[in-house]
């Protein structure tokens, strides 16, 4: 790309050189700033036109940083975790005072609609905020021991090194949520985000950089090495790797996954989501249009809680319908900077393919599209949100995760059929049933209930909160982030027995003398 043509050289995105990015930027930062791997320029997703690139890391540059990482973890185990979480505030308020420009970026780089990129931002900062109460009370219990003149503790420790592997489609939240647990947690992170949104790895780690910096403590605390399949691939072979978060497709963390267990390391895996709304006769629609557009339509159907699958109870399907046709064609369509815009454009060229070979695969297997499924003619990754109606609960196209916003319509009579159906596919992200009747929330809640992490009533499928732990079963990897007691998994634990008297009593009553 030639240095004239590239956006962050236009007037328009001079507030790109506020988040200190320039045409070509290192990718790589473990206390200095380097790389010396292939340029990798990123394109906007709204006209395809490239932004900036950066140099990513070579295999050379990863071998380092990991070594200076190790380094760093030694200083950064030392300070106490409250010290700790008070380094990890002022990350989030350094982030609050550039939300804008990196919601902007978020926008420019991934696509999804302005409101969302700074939403994603403020997710890391919430996550900082929770951080830092969460650095006071992290901890075991003290057990009842069995033997007189002993104390039975548990001891929580860092893990020590956590590689953390970030999607395209929430680059800068995902991150947050497990650098600002694992840091506090007493971790150092290395981060390798999507190729996809470089920039934002970038600009991220400057801001979190400048705060290490100014605390006098090693910048390789949060290092990055921005890089493709290799880097990935050496960071889950790595027995130096204590822990290897990785979010992104079903295919590639099973792959992940192996490595890691291989070498009897350390995984937390964040996949796919094939997400069902279920709405019943007695539901509020006033609730279900606007939970069912949000979740299907929003971040164009490119998070992994988007609702693709909606049940609906025969009574009320042809009603609800016609009202969600009508509030997708009121869906405002546009460049994702735009305030007044509701739906951008995919990231990719290669999901706007994939989107139309599914929308062509539903209609061969019996589907009927009521609304969209077609590529929109203007510049940049645009598609039509769709909804397809008529094909069975089990058609074949219906089980797959295409990472696009197409919305699979479905019939059903009874509460105990559309359980099992929400239950049968692979995966088991998110869920949500719209319903007045107390048992049923209940049942939906219990063991024949929905099998999945998140287990919603009467809200979308989408928009999780940073308090409770986000994750889900089966195919989408068993692993939890962000709240609740999830900061567990960034830690190892100790069982302890000090014996505090005279005497050597044994376990069990058992006598060996």
């Amino acid at each position: 790309a030639a240095m004239s043509t590239l956006l962050v050289n236009q007037q328009r995105y001079a507030w790109l050189r506020e988040l200190g990015l320039q045409e070509e930027n290192p990718g790589v930062y473990n206390g200095r700033w380097g790389g010396r791997g292939q340029v990798v320029t990123t394109y906007c997703p709204a006209n395809n036109e490239p932004i900036a690139s950066v140099r990513q890391a070579s295999l050379e540059d990863y071998e380092e940083t990991v070594k200076k990482a190790k380094e760093a973890w030694k200083v950064w185990a030392d300070i106490p975790a409250p010290k700790r979480g008070e380094i990890v505030r002022q990350i989030g308020d350094a982030l609050r005072q550039k939300i804008k420009a990196l919601g902007s970026l978020v926008s420019l780089e991934m696509g999804k609609i302005f409101v969302e990129g700074v939403g994603e931002v403020q997710e890391y900062v919430d996550v900082c905020d929770y951080a830092v109460g969460l650095s006071r009370m992290i901890g075991g219990p003290i057990l009842p021991s069995e033997r007189p003149g002993h104390a039975l503790i548990e001891q929580w420790n860092p893990v020590g090194l956590v590689g953390i592997i970030t999607a395209f489609n929430f680059p800068v939240a995902v991150y947050g949520w497990n650098s600002a647990i694992a840091m506090i947690c007493g971790n150092a992170c290395l981060w390798k985000g999507a190729p996809t949104t470089s920039l934002v790895s970038v600009a991220v780690t400057k801001i979190i950089a400048k705060v290490l910096e100014d605390n006098k403590v090693p910048g390789a605390i949060c290092s990055l090495v921005c890089g493709g399949a290799d880097i990935g691939t050496a960071m889950a072979r790595d027995e130096r790797m204590d822990l290897l978060s990785f979010t992104g497709s079903t295919k590639v963390g099973k792959q992940v996954a192996l490595m890691v267990q291989e070498r009897f390391g350390r995984s937390l895996l964040e996949l796919g989501g094939n997400n069902a709304i279920i709405v019943f006769e007695d539901a509020d629609l006033n609730l279900v249009i606007p939970s069912a557009l949000f979740a299907a339509v929003g971040t164009a159907g490119q998070r992994c809680t988007t609702a693709r699958r909606l049940f609906l109870h025969e009574s009320i399907h042809d009603e609800v319908v016609a009202k969600l046709a009508k509030a997708y064609a009121q869906v405002r369509i546009g460049d994702p900077w735009d305030s007044d815009t509701l739906y951008g454009p995919l990231h990719t060229k290669e999901a706007v393919k994939m989107f139309l070979d599914a929308v062509e695969q539903a209609k061969q297997q019996g589907g009927s599209v009521v609304y969209g499924g077609k590529v929109i003619n203007r510049p940049g990754n645009y598609v039509e949100p769709t909804i397809v109606t008529g094909l069975p609960h089990n058609a074949p196209i219906v089980h797959t995760e295409t990472f696009a916003p197409i919305l699979y319509v479905l019939k059903f009579k009874e509460e105990e059929e559309v359980f099992a159906w929400n239950n049968e596919v692979k995966q088991g992200l998110s869920s949500s049933i719209f319903t007045k009747d107390l048992g049923r929330i209940f049942r939906w809640l219990g063991p024949k209930g929905s099998d999945c992490g998140i287990v919603n009533v009467n809200i979308p499928t989408s928009g999780a909160e940073i308090g409770g732990a986000f994750g889900g079963e089966k195919h989408t990897g068993g692993g939890r982030e962000s709240g609740s007691d999830s900061w567990k998994l960034y830690m190892r634990r100790s069982t302890c027995t000090i014996n505090y008297s005279k005497d050597l009593p044994l376990a069990q009553g058992i006598k060996f003398q």
